[in-house]
């Protein structure tokens, strides 16, 4: 059994709901949308609470969408009838009042065309992603230290509590990193279950289930990875257009997201293709078949996973804390790269993950040669898996995991 804890997103949604009559919460199913909008006392006031997984609700709102939309509401699962949404913009244009609507969903209806054109100018988008360490902690009453740290660069202090092989493969879904650590298996099998068999469904036809799943493990052993869609369809045995129509399903059912490339700076080898992430390392890992992150078994992926862990919890935090900041990653052609770019107006900050308690002078070849070719860069950073912060360089840092999602 889990229980509720304060989410980071929280307070950008409220404020949202201050500003624009629409507000849409979405993300990954079992993030926790519904327990969100239903124990936020300052979400909740006002709003009757009506969800389209209810046979009844989803019927009356095929047939007479008006009749759920009157007053103050709450609408969850909304993907499941994009003709509400007709309905829900003829409604704002007759009364533009802040706050009415708020809906939610675990599909991306902003990568739905015809939905985000419906919806334009009356809504504002929020993402729901996994929970981070900090949430899972109950610690998000104080700022993120990698906020502090984009801001300042100064170094935090103490020593950090270090990330457990359990924490990555438990990832953020509440029911695996909140419940009981016996069942976490059978629940991520059920879950790609209930996923395959219902959601996906619901946003297009799949005539090969097995071929989707198949993509889907293919696409969770690739987590961290630069996306090459003509050698995963090569692997998956399907044709590019039709794996690059299940990874479109993927990414708008919040399993997998591609994070664009950073290509501000004088390298002429950049590798413009996006490079692949699952939502969540728990789904990732169980997906993949990983049971275990002991170093020496597979350390390959096991660094994959860990750096699958940092991004869910680097994309929860700037959606909750710095909403205007462009997460990226960067990569020389068969030369140079680093994990994670976060791009903040003129400011650039750049992470290498390394999942060791250690790390060697090839471990900062990368972070060296992005600040030489950005000179925007305030600081480069090794998330390593250790106890503290120490500054190795000019704008050159080796900051603990534990700390950077603290």
């Amino acid at each position: 059994m889990t229980h509720y804890l304060p989410r980071e997103i929280t307070p950008r949604l409220i404020r949202a709901l201050r500003r624009l009559p629409i507000v849409v919460l979405s993300g990954l199913r079992q993030t926790g949308k519904s327990t969100l909008l239903q124990n936020e006392e300052e979400l909740a006031r006002g709003h009757a609470y009506r969800t389209l997984d209810d046979f009844a609700t989803l019927k009356a709102a095929q047939g007479n969408p008006e009749s759920l939309l009157e007053g103050a509401v709450m609408l969850d699962e909304v993907q499941r009838c994009p003709e509400l949404l007709v309905a829900l913009k003829r409604t704002v244009d007759k009364r533009r009042q802040p706050g009415r609507f708020l809906l939610s969903g675990s599909a991306n209806l902003a990568l739905l065309g015809r939905v985000s054109e419906t919806l334009a100018g009356r809504a504002a988008y929020i993402a729901l992603h996994p929970m981070t360490r900090r949430e899972q902690r109950g610690g998000t009453t104080r700022e993120p230290v990698l906020v502090n740290f984009l801001n300042s660069s100064t170094l935090p202090s103490g020593k950090a509590e270090p990330l457990a092989e359990a924490e990555v493969l438990r990832g953020g879904l509440p029911p695996a990193c909140l419940g009981d650590s016996e069942g976490v298996e059978e629940w991520f099998r059920g879950y790609v279950q209930t996923y395959v068999e219902r959601d996906v469904r619901q946003l297009s036809a799949i005539t090969d289930l097995l071929a989707f799943r198949t993509l889907a493990q293919l696409a969770a052993l690739r987590s961290g990875q630069v996306l090459v869609i003509s050698s995963l369809a090569r692997d998956a045995k399907l044709n590019a257009v039709t794996a690059g129509r299940y990874l479109d399903l993927l990414e708008a059912s919040f399993l997998i997201h591609r994070l664009p490339p950073f290509l501000k700076n004088r390298s002429s080898r950049l590798v413009k293709s996006p490079k692949l992430h699952f939502t969540d390392s728990g789904l990732a890992a169980h997906l993949a078949g990983v049971t275990s992150l002991e170093p020496g078994q597979d350390d390959l992926l096991r660094g994959a996973l860990f750096e699958t862990y940092m991004a869910q919890n680097l994309a929860a935090l700037l959606e909750a804390h710095l909403p205007d900041a462009r997460l990226g990653y960067w990569h020389e052609q068969g030369r140079h790269e680093v994990d994670f770019v976060i791009e903040l107006g003129r400011r650039v900050m750049a992470i290498e993950v390394k999942a060791a308690t250690r790390w060697g002078e090839n471990d900062l070849s990368g972070l060296r040669t992005f600040l030489e070719r950005t000179p925007t860069c305030v600081a480069a950073v090794l998330a390593y898996n250790g106890r503290e912060a120490v500054e190795l360089g000019k704008r050159l840092f080796a900051i603990p995991m534990g700390h950077l999602l603290a």
